[in-house]
């Protein structure tokens, strides 16, 4: 029998290389897709049992439908689509940056929807898990761009449920679990606890949740928040910079 295929975008580092690690270990075939990491993404798949890389930019986004278009072609077992790549990049609610933002809105919402879109036009069965951010329910005006791209890319998710009630798709919210921006190692140990639970939440905790929904338990249309309570706080900015306060 064939092993189900996964393809995660932005899968060979950090959250996505987690994620990527957490589908190899329970039998699936897994693509990982990278922009300019080549070195990362080929080492990490020669380490799993079942891999293979896949190159594109996103922030031209035909290049990613056509990406998933062949992809799909080539790889009957192909069911998951795990949106993870994203770009991170500073302006604050003060001072829009029309450029962070324009790419932000590219990278981390337009092509990602569009993969979806030409994902779920395919095989019956099959799955997209969008990554958002626990931003969604306790916003705060730094990484302003960032965080409309991830509203933007949140809304999108019911949406496309009603549209293709025959497939799934879900959103998975993480909160601080790894360091960010220009955050040092002492910084993140503050800031990661800074959640209703006071723990530092591992990123093994969103690959199982993703592993879940990808079972297709979970009702179509649906987002989980993983940040230990994070997202039930309101913070005045981000973590990054409570935690240097």
């Amino acid at each position: 029998m064939t092993n189900p295929t996964v393809l995660i975008t932005g899968g060979a580092k950090r959250i996505g290389a987690q994620m990527a690690r957490a589908f190899a270990k329970a039998g699936w075939h897994v693509i990982i897709h990278y922009g300019h990491s080549r070195e990362d993404a080929e080492k990490l798949a020669a380490t799993l049992p079942s891999a293979e890389t896949a190159q594109c930019d996103l922030a031209d986004g035909d290049a990613a439908v056509a990406m998933v278009q062949r992809l799909s072609d080539t790889h009957e077992s192909l069911r998951l689509l795990i949106n993870s790549a994203a770009v991170f990049r500073y302006d604050g609610a003060d001072a829009i940056d029309p450029a962070i933002f324009a790419e932000a809105m590219q990278v981390n919402a337009q092509t990602p929807a569009r993969m979806a879109q030409a994902f779920l036009k395919g095989t019956a069965g099959r799955a997209v898990i969008n990554m958002l951010d626990m931003k969604l329910a306790n916003p705060n005006p730094d990484f302003f761009s960032y965080t409309m791209a991830k509203h933007a890319l949140s809304s999108t998710v019911r949406m496309l449920a009603m549209a293709y009630p025959s497939q799934r798709i879900y959103g998975l919210a993480p909160g601080a679990m790894m360091p960010s921006w220009d955050q040092q190692p002492d910084e993140h140990l503050t800031s990661g606890r800074m959640n209703l639970l006071q723990r530092l939440t591992d990123p093994v905790e969103l690959a199982d949740a993703a592993l879940f929904l990808a079972d297709g338990v979970l009702a179509s249309g649906e987002t989980l928040f993983i940040d230990s309570g994070q997202f039930l706080l309101s913070q005045p900015r981000d973590v990054l910079y409570l935690a240097r306060a």
